[in-house]
This record gives structure tokens, C-alpha cells and sequence, in this order.
């Protein structure tokens, strides 16, 4: 309980029910405090939902440690707070807030993006800030609330979504000025000025919000511009998709929204690139809360999330399958294999590959050079593009995992006069052009479908077999990820302070040597370094890297969303089932040496 007594969290408890707008909520707190149900009072007072490197996400319910009405409103009067305190009160109140939400809600109704997200609006307007509520479409999908909040100049961005969380949760996300997601100070910043401004400043009224004067709802004209920006700068070959989907053996495209906002989004995507329309998987295309057709509602688990799709696909006879996470932000790919029934489903690291080498191939293709060229991606995904990067003299770098530091990388980047063509990571989000400074499903689905029609009918190749001669070219990465879920954090803490040992890392895993350890949590540290500090910025959250002596790089991390610990282990070689072969071997050997999943109770 923290530290908490008793009376403590029946105090916290009861403050809840003051303060909570919501009767459902507000009730079951109050019947738990009525029975007095104290262990359960402990799990939803003892601690807050934290804010943190995605804002806040969490399971949907009563108490501080839930997305709930209550917990919306002092976050939004924290931000709003902050956001005075930085740009000026008159500032950030005409420059205004972007605001979407998506389609989650609990099964009685009672808690939803939808309602998050006009509670938001409403402190937002009370306090003297513009409000642009993007919902005159329904639901926002991720990328359209991160290009408004960017084009007109917004001082923050919210998008209410879980993302691919599972149906339970909910979760607040939060843009900077610069349309790329918050980092370190202002995170700090807004989490401190949210403790600050607990009790609500007022009773907000949710009926007034559309009928405020600074309340507009620019959907429509923010969805023309993104797609126009989209098609302008996205889109390369628009003038050969006529002829391409005249011809008899055109590509034949199935998506899925997976029971998300996606589809009206990407109906659009497709519309703006001149792109014969796709087959929906029509069981997933309207945005259902209860996710009846998936058990995990991400397509980065696979062909088990993608079976519908492939059910489509088989019936359509479609050669490619595309898929985008709840909000849109993500894409999924997978190819049918020949004349076969099996498909391949391409990872996160060859679909970034495979759009990497795309935007460079135009790049250069329309004279474009390297010389202020840039690709990004996340210091856990693939090395390709660094190879890549070598081959054809543009400029690469890798940032901390997470889009939010790719984005404000961008940003930086573009100031020094520089173009970043591309930025991805292995989770499947991929950031094509300058249209957004976040990961974008939307674009990224027509980039795909564009770049697959060329390679059939300008190249006579498959996707797959495009793929082989990219690796051919750069060399074969082969990669071993996955994670556990862990329950204690007192088990992954100890299981970190070992890895550590004292600040004396370990060198060898048995047959394999390590020349390079770089820790990025706490202070960090950096063996190949003379100052041993590491040029990427550290945070509190657990990150270590190792570098093997046969070229092997494996990292441990913590998810920053999510009870994991995932892990991460590439190896390159010439002979692609040679790096397949190894990658297996040596991965499972540092799994099971270094995590030692059992004793440490990953599952």
C-alpha cells in the first residue's frame, strides 16, 4: 500500500467520490467504501496512473489508478497549467489544443475515448484555450490529431486511444507544439503540474463544449490538407496506376482496420494515390470496442490477428494483405507466397527495409542526393538502414526506442536543413516523408500498396523476392525478438541489478564475448566510449545493449506501455540462412543464460 494507512486510502477514497463527475465510477467507490472492501480500495487509491513516455494508459474503471473521468480532468488541468506556465497564458490560450479521441468504451457505456476526450475539451475552454475537436468524421485516427496539432499551430496535441492495448484499456496521449509526442523535460513538467491541480477547478459541463466559441471542429479541412500533403509528397508514380489497374494480373489488396478507426481513413489513402480500392475484411471494418473477432487487437501478433484477413484474402484471390493497429498509427503486411495458400507476414525490421530502400529509390530518382538525405529508426530495430545508409551515402541515426524521439529528432534535423526521407521502428510504425512527425498507418498503407503495384508491373517481382535482393545488396540481417510479461517489479528490478552487477557488466556469455556494453537507464554508461558516457539520452526506464565480438547485437528493455520485457537480437551475414541459423542459436542461448526466464518469473 505504499506506505499508506488504512485511514489513509479510505481518505483518498472518499476524495474520489467528491470530486469524480462520473455516477458509475463515482458509486463503486463508494459502495466499495460502504462495505468496506479495503484491499480493494488499496489497489485503486494507493497509487495514480502514472503519467509518463505515452502520457497515461490503462485499464478503464474506477479510482486513481484507471482512465476514468476524474483522472482525464486533472491531467488536462495539469497540462493546461503547464502549458501557461511555458508558452505564456495568452499564448497557449489562441494557439489553442488539437484534440481526437478514438472508439474504446467500456461494455456498459459509462467510460470512453469519446468522453475523455470532451472532458479534456471542456477544461481546455474553461481555462481560455481554443479548441480544435476533431470528430466531425467519428473517430480521429492517431495520425490526422498529430498533423493538426502540427499545421495549425497548436500548442499541444491530445489523442485519446490505447492504441493495440487490449480492450480494457484506454489511454491519453500527448503532442508538443511541434506535432511530434512529448519527451523529457516537458513530461516531467506535465506530471508535476498535474499532482498540482488534483481537485477540479470547476463542474465541467459537457453539453456546453460544441457550443463555445472556441470550439471548432476542423476534421474536414485537416483531412484535404493531410491527403493533399500525402499525395504530393507520398505518392510517386500516380501517373502509372491507370495503366496498372487496367492490366489483367493487377495486385489485388485486402485490409483490415482490425475493429478500428482505420478504414474510412485508408479508403482515403488509397483514393488521394490514384490506387484501385482494397477489400475490406468487412467483419473488421466498423470500430467496435468489444474487438469481438481478436483476441489482442494488434496486428504485430501475427498470423493469429490476421486470420479474418487471410479468410478475405483467399476469397478475393489477393495478393497482398494490409492491416493497421486500432488507431492507425501501425501497419502490418503480409504476401501471399507464390500460387500458394500460405503467406508470409513480413516483420516490423523488412517492411522498414522495404520502405526505406522505396523512399530513397524516388528520392534519387527525382535527383535527389545523400548529401542532406537522413533515415532514422529506433536504436532496437534493424542495422539495414545503417548499411543501406553506407551503400548509397545518405546519412543515418538511431535514437531511443519510441517515435517520440524520432519526431523531435526530425524536427532538429529539419532545422539544420536537412530532409529525413524515412523513420521507423521494428514495432511496426513507419513515418514516410514529412507529412507528420509520429508514426502514421494511413500513409504508410498507400506507400506500401503504391510501391508493391510497381515492383509487379514495372519489375516483374513479388514483394518477397524484392526483399531477397535488398538483402542481397546490403547484407542479411536476420533477427531473434520477442518478450515476457512479468508481474513484480521487484522481478525485473533484480533481474536488471544482476545484468549489472555493480557497474562490472559482463564480457563473455559463454562462448560468445562481448566487446561494447551501453546502458541507457539512470546515468548510463558506455564501454566503447573514452567517457563512458553514451551519445544517446538515458532515462529511468531499464536498457541495456550488448555488442558481440561475431557482430551480434542484443538488447534488454523494459516496455514503457506494457508489463513486458522485451528483447531484441540481430546478426548479419552474407548467407541468409546462415543468419537465420545463428540468430536462433546464439538468441535462445543469451535468453536462457542471461534472463533465465524461469528464475526470474517470465512468462
Amino acid at each position: 500500500m505504499s506506505g499508506l494507512t488504512t485511514d489513509d486510502i479510505r481518505g483518498r477514497a472518499e476524495q474520489y467520490v467528491r470530486w469524480d463527475p462520473n455516477a458509475t465510477t463515482r458509486d463503486a467507490v463508494r459502495s466499495m467504501l460502504d462495505s468496506n472492501d479495503n484491499v480493494g480500495l488499496a489497489k485503486l487509491m494507493s497509487t495514480r496512473l502514472a503519467f509518463g513516455t505515452a502520457g497515461l494508459r490503462g485499464k478503464m474503471g474506477p479510482g486513481y489508478h484507471a482512465m476514468n473521468d476524474l483522472v482525464v480532468v486533472q491531467t488536462t488541468q495539469g497540462l493546461a497549467a503547464y502549458l501557461e506556465s511555458t508558452f505564456g497564458t495568452d499564448l497557449a490560450h489562441s494557439r489553442g489544443v488539437a484534440i481526437g479521441y478514438d472508439h474504446r468504451a467500456t461494455p456498459d457505456g459509462s467510460l470512453s475515448s469519446k468522453q475523455f476526450g470532451v472532458y479534456a475539451a471542456a477544461v481546455l475552454l474553461e481555462r481560455g484555450f481554443k479548441v480544435y475537436l476533431l470528430e466531425s468524421s467519428g473517430f480521429a485516427a492517431t495520425p490526422i490529431v498529430a498533423y493538426c496539432t502540427l499545421a495549425k499551430k497548436c500548442a499541444a496535441g491530445i489523442m485519446v486511444t490505447a492504441s493495440h492495448n487490449p480492450k480494457e484499456d484506454c489511454g491519453y496521449k500527448v503532442y508538443w507544439d511541434n506535432g511530434a509526442q512529448i519527451i523529457p523535460p516537458n513530461d516531467m513538467g506535465i506530471a508535476s503540474a498535474i499532482l498540482a491541480a488534483l481537485q477540479p477547478w470547476k463542474a465541467y459541463d459537457l453539453e456546453a463544449v460544441r457550443k463555445h466559441p472556441n470550439c471548432v471542429d476542423p476534421t474536414n479541412e485537416i483531412a484535404d490538407q493531410y491527403f493533399q500533403k500525402a499525395a504530393s509528397s507520398a505518392c510517386f508514380h500516380a501517373g502509372k496506376h491507370v495503366d496498372w489497374n487496367a492490366q489483367k494480373n493487377r495486385l489485388k489488396i485486402v485490409y483490415t482496420a482490425m475493429h478500428g478507426v482505420g478504414h474510412q481513413w485508408c479508403i482515403r489513402s488509397f483514393d488521394s494515390f490514384g490506387l484501385t480500392p482494397f477489400f475490406p475484411v468487412e467483419a473488421q471494418v466498423e470500430p467496435d470496442p468489444l474487438f469481438p473477432t481478436v483476441t489482442f487487437p494488434n496486428p504485430e501478433e501475427g498470423k493469429g490477428a490476421l486470420l479474418l484477413s487471410i479468410e478475405t484474402a483467399e476469397t478475393v484471390k489477393a495478393d497482398i494483405i494490409l492491416a493497421n493497429d486500432p488507431d492507425a498509427d501501425r501497419l502490418a503486411v503480409a504476401e501471399r507466397v507464390g500460387d500458394t495458400k500460405e503467406w508470409k507476414i513480413f516483420t516490423g525490421n523488412e517492411i522498414g527495409c522495404l520502405l526505406g530502400h522505396w523512399a530513397w529509390f524516388n528520392h534519387e530518382a527525382n535527383g535527389g542526393t545523400g548529401e542532406n538525405a537522413v533515415m532514422l529508426c529506433s536504436t532496437v530495430s534493424s542495422l539495414i538502414l545503417k548499411a543501406m545508409a553506407k551503400k548509397e551515402g545518405f546519412v543515418f541515426e538511431d535514437t531511443m526506442t519510441g517515435f517520440k524521439f524520432m519526431g523531435n529528432r526530425t524536427e532538429e534535423l529539419e532545422k539544420e536543413g536537412k530532409t529525413v526521407l524515412f523513420a521507423y521502428e521494428e514495432a511496426i510504425g513507419f513515418c514516410f516523408g514529412n507529412i507528420v512527425r509520429d508514426k502514421d498507418g494511413v500513409v504508410a498503407s498507400a506507400v506500401f500498396a503504391e510501391m508493391a503495384q510497381y515492383l509487379r508491373h514495372e519489375k516483374g517481382v513479388s514483394v518477397s523476392d524484392h526483399l531477397k535482393s535488398l538483402y542481397e545488396k546490403y547484407g542479411y540481417f536476420a533477427s531473434y525478438n520477442g518478450y515476457f510479461y512479468w508481474n513484480e517489479n521487484s522481478t525485473v528490478d533484480a533481474l536488471f541489478r544482476t545484468l549489472r552487477n555493480g557497474g562490472n557488466y559482463q564480457l563473455r556469455c559463454g562462448p560468445y564475448v562481448i566487446e561494447n556494453v551501453r546502458d541507457l537507464t539512470g546515468d548510463g554508461y558506455d564501454s566503447g566510449r573514452k567517457t563512458f558516457k553514451p551519445l544517446l539520452p538515458c532515462s529511468s526506464s531499464d536498457m541495456i545493449t550488448y555488442y558481440f565480438r561475431n557482430g551480434c547485437v542484443c538488447t534488454f528493455r523494459l516496455s514503457g506501455t506494457e508489463p513486458k520485457l522485451k528483447y531484441y537480437i540481430e546478426l548479419s551475414a552474407t548467407d541468409p540462412s546462415l543468419a537465420a541459423s545463428m540468430v536462433v542459436e546464439m538468441g535462445k542461448f543469451l535468453i536462457e543464460h542471461m534472463l533465465q526466464p524461469e528464475k526470474n518469473g517470465l512468462k
